[in-house]
């Protein structure tokens, strides 16, 4: 049956879709929803420096609301795969778990999302409004060429989107555990301190970047930068990496370098942390250290949806389907909601994600099969 979510999900599976290789799952998406009535765009969006991306718009019926369930076919590589207990793209069962590299991040929800739209549309669920699939290949890679254009893309045709889910695997332990409703911002950057190249011989002669470094680097670890907010944990500064370009050991580097990423919760934006960032290292500088902070472009600011039409529809549908009534969670990483939010109020909830980027990714079949029971049931209770 092609509204059966095990064979929607093995097929997928199959389908070697590793950053940025469309690898087939588009295609197979594609032909699926078109066979099922739904109007399907094939966009590819391009930039100088990252690769092309295929992606996919799908959408049947017309006006309000607008529901979009939005995802990613593209995957994280699977390592060596001589240590998989089963193939990554082999999409075999094996004792009640379904394995493949996507089956949890997140081949699982659109197959479990396009099974349940395709059960509703076929019992004539869809009296009025409109549904899509707004799928990318590009979430797991530099999130250039995917969500953010395509987003772009739908509202230059005219499309605007009254409420969305990302089928991202929100639960930490069980299936119902908990819906993400916001998501803390984020900000990358490197700090580079020059000196002046010598001698180890001759100290006096050099000045050595690494302990000028250090001391910049005491001063931001120096403190927390905030206790945590209502609904929000704690921002964090993590140094991800330290580079000097020397494998020498007689001299003296000229330069030393440090990477950092924060996650920021509601009480930050990237201007204040920027603000904050210089005024510490021109703190602990004291005019001696020759330093440059250099930030990424990009990142993403915080973000809370309060939509009580999607979140308690979404939570109903969820304990009626499991028992459980889901945590309202703002924690992990990113995720293509932090650009989906300047559309429509948007929230994420998928599988369980205790495998997702591991060798043996894999999901219960119970699991995928209860989520696709929790999203048709959403869908009936939405355009009711």
């Amino acid at each position: 049956m092609a509204s059966d979510p095990i064979r929607i999900l093995q097929d997928l599976i199959r389908c070697p879709s590793v950053t940025p290789a469309e690898g087939g799952a588009l295609v197979y998406l594609e032909s699926v929803l078109t066979e099922a009535g739904f109007t399907v765009d094939r966009p590819v969006f391009t930039e100088a420096g990252t690769p092309d991306v295929e992606n996919l718009f799908a959408t049947i019926g017309s006006g309000a609301p607008h529901f979009v369930f939005a995802g990613h076919t593209d995957v994280v590589p699977p390592g060596d795969e001589a240590h998989w207990q089963h193939g990554p793209f082999s999409g075999e069962i094996a004792d009640g778990m379904l394995y493949g590299r996507g089956a949890v991040d997140m081949k699982g929800g659109i197959a479990a999302f396009a099974s349940a739209a395709l059960d509703f549309l076929s019992e004539g669920g869809l009296k009025q409004g409109t549904i899509s699939l707004l799928i990318t290949g590009d979430e797991e890679g530099p999130s250039v060429n995917g969500t953010v254009k395509l987003l772009d893309w739908a509202a230059k045709k005219g499309h605007r989107f009254d409420a969305a889910i990302v089928g991202e695997p929100t639960n930490p332990q069980a299936l119902g555990d908990a819906i993400k409703v916001g998501r803390r911002g984020s900000l990358s950057g490197t700090i580079i301190v020059q000196g002046r190249q010598g001698h180890v011989a001759y100290p006096h002669l050099a000045v050595n970047p690494i302990p000028q470094l250090t001391t910049l680097i005491r001063r931001l670890t120096a403190e927390a930068l905030d206790a945590g907010s209502e609904r929000f944990d704690a921002s964090n500064l993590e140094f991800v990496g330290l580079s000097v370009d020397n494998k020498a050991w007689n001299v003296i580097p000229a330069e030393a370098k440090a990477r950092f990423n924060i996650r920021f919760n509601d009480q930050w934006t990237r201007d204040t942390l920027e603000a904050w960032l210089i005024s510490r290292l021109e703190e602990a500088a004291r005019g001696a250290i020759e330093f440059e902070l250099d930030l990424e472009p990009g990142g993403s600011e915080s973000f809370l949806t309060h939509s009580e039409m999607l979140i308690g529809t979404l939570s109903d549908a969820i304990e009626q389907s499991t028992g459980r009534r889901p945590e309202l969670s703002t924690s992990g990483g990113t995720s293509d909601a932090r650009f989906i939010k300047d559309y429509c109020p948007v929230v994420e909830f998928g599988l369980v994600g205790q495998t997702m980027h591991q060798i043996d990714e894999r999901v219960a079949v119970e699991d995928l099969v209860a989520l696709t029971a929790i999203y048709r049931c959403f869908l009936d209770r939405y355009f009711a």
